[in-house]
């Protein structure tokens, strides 16, 4: 089925986007996305970022009703880790041959599917993604999903995103849009307490929320549902019992957000744990929020001694670290929520940052990165690879901090790089994630490595040995081609 063209308007128009409501009527119904060129890399399409946002729900079935090829990011996606089922790390697939296609045997097979799954998994619930071919040949998910979920007794959530209605951040949204209609407020918690709160838009990325929550948890916090990072399908269920919550990355899910603080009066901030200033502004604003929606006003008492505990042990940590890394300046080519609250947390180390990437960030986050680099030129859209590899190779900056697509033209430059995107393997979360940062950087600029790789090669420091060189090369080269072409020659005319 295809999307109504009143859902993706009502994704677009967005009032908690102080962008998007800067337009007139007529251009705020064109909506956010850039428009995709046929038979072009886009960086993602809709089913892609409904997956990437919908996946780590650990114990969902997540079934790709398509071709085979259209699944292709299923184990270690972005990096998300569990603490408990590792059901969503397996994906299915209904597999829909070229004759299931002509013969409309897809919903068929879809039903099949999910009936399988069910009997051999035992989910907690199946979410059934749409795909480009499904949706052209008109198979009614819903109508499946329904069915099957009457049929099995567990939940069966239609994720109606096909890849060509868009980016990959507007699958995001919609994947929101889909546990607005389906999940969120369909079974209530018999725990809920004044101190009840949602994480949006974190994805426990190599476990970094993990080292946040156990603060939280000794302000007497409880983190009702985490979207989508290590949770499960009965706290997102639960979610709309939550008194407060913040919003990791507005970019994907602030719609969701926004909707939650409409239908169940959850109030929301957008936030950061990147950093130990973010960190723990960050734990101010949820002890206010819940404290404004009934907690008890000493929440706040023990969110200030919390936070000057940690940062005191944070901060000596770090103290070995400042001398050595003062004055370096580090280029960050991210985006989103990173573009400004890792510019916060390395300028607090005494880095200097030589420029920030704001692609896929909001308006909120530009405005952020202005009031602290303060010079516009620090500020960039996108930089090309070549243009990239020259800031580097003339020395601009001392270190690339960014994702894997553009680690090889540092590497090409001769300058160290930290992966610091979904591939990561270390977390950065946190006060112990601002050390372990801190720790990352310090090995990669200190690395030996560096100082080897940028001396000159022995052919190019001494001219006799590039002589040497040269002239036993073509000695050598000279020597063989006779006796090659000979054999080569022979070799014919004896064949012939």
């Amino acid at each position: 089925m295809f999307l109504p063209n009143a859902k993706l308007r009502d994704v677009f128009n967005e009032p908690a986007c102080e962008k998007n409501q800067g337009k007139d009527a007529r251009t705020r119904k064109v909506g956010c996305s850039k428009p995709l060129t046929p038979g072009a890399a886009a960086g993602g399409c809709a089913f892609d970022g409904a997956k990437i946002a919908l996946q780590p729900i650990t114990d969902v079935a997540h079934v790709i009703h398509a071709p085979l090829a259209c699944e292709g990011n299923s184990w270690d996606n972005r990096g998300a880790i569990s603490s408990g089922s590792a059901l969503w790390r397996t994906s299915f697939t209904t597999d829909l041959t070229e004759l299931d296609i002509v013969m409309g045997q897809g919903e068929r097979k879809l039903f099949k599917t999910i009936r399988e799954i069910s009997q051999a998994y035992a989910p907690a619930a199946i979410f059934v993604y749409s795909t480009c071919v499904t949706a052209l040949i008109g198979d009614d998910i819903e109508a499946v999903c329904k069915h099957a979920a009457a049929k099995f007794g567990l939940p069966v959530v239609p994720i109606n995103a096909p890849g060509f209605v868009g980016s990959k951040n507007l699958g995001n949204k919609l994947a929101g849009e889909a546990l607005l209609d389906h999940v969120i407020g369909t079974a209530e918690p018999d725990d809920a307490g004044p101190c009840d709160i949602n994480i949006i838009g974190e994805f426990n990325l190599s476990g970094e929320f993990w080292q946040v929550k156990p603060l939280l948890h000794r302000l007497g916090i409880r983190v009702r549902a985490c979207i989508p990072g290590d949770a499960r399908y009965l706290d997102i269920a639960c979610a709309h019992r939550a008194r407060a919550a913040m919003i990791v990355c507005s970019t994907a899910l602030i719609s969701l957000a926004r909707k939650m603080e409409e239908r169940w009066d959850i109030p929301f901030f957008e936030g950061s744990f990147y950093g130990i200033a973010a960190t723990s502004q960050a734990l101010r604003n949820i002890a206010d929020l819940l404290v404004r929606k009934g907690a008890d006003p000493a929440l706040i008492d023990r969110t200030e001694a919390l936070i000057a505990q940690e940062e005191a042990l944070a901060w000596k940590k770090l103290a070995a670290y400042r001398p050595r890394l003062e004055g370096k300046r580090v280029l960050l080519n991210t985006g989103g929520v990173k573009s400004w609250s890792l510019v916060d947390a390395l300028m607090e180390i005494g880095i200097e940052i030589v420029g920030t990437s704001v692609k896929k960030s909001t308006v909120e986050d530009k405005e952020r990165i202005r009031q602290t680099l303060k010079e516009e030129n620090q500020i960039f859209e996108s930089v090309a690879p070549r243009e990239l590899y020259a800031m580097l190779s003339q020395g601009h900056a001392d270190m690339m901090l960014s994702g894997g697509r553009t680690q090889f033209v540092a590497l090409k430059a001769k300058t160290p790089w930290l992966d610091i995107n979904q591939e990561r393997h270390n977390p950065y979360a946190g006060y112990d994630g601002m050390v372990e940062l801190i720790r990352q950087i310090d090995l990669a600029i200190h690395n030996p490595i560096w100082s080897q790789v940028r001396e000159p090669a022995p052919w190019d420091s001494c001219p006799a040995v590039e002589d040497e060189l040269t002239s036993t090369t073509s000695a050598s080269t000279t020597s063989r081609a006779p006796e090659k072409f000979a054999h080569t020659t022979a070799k014919a005319v004896g064949q012939g």
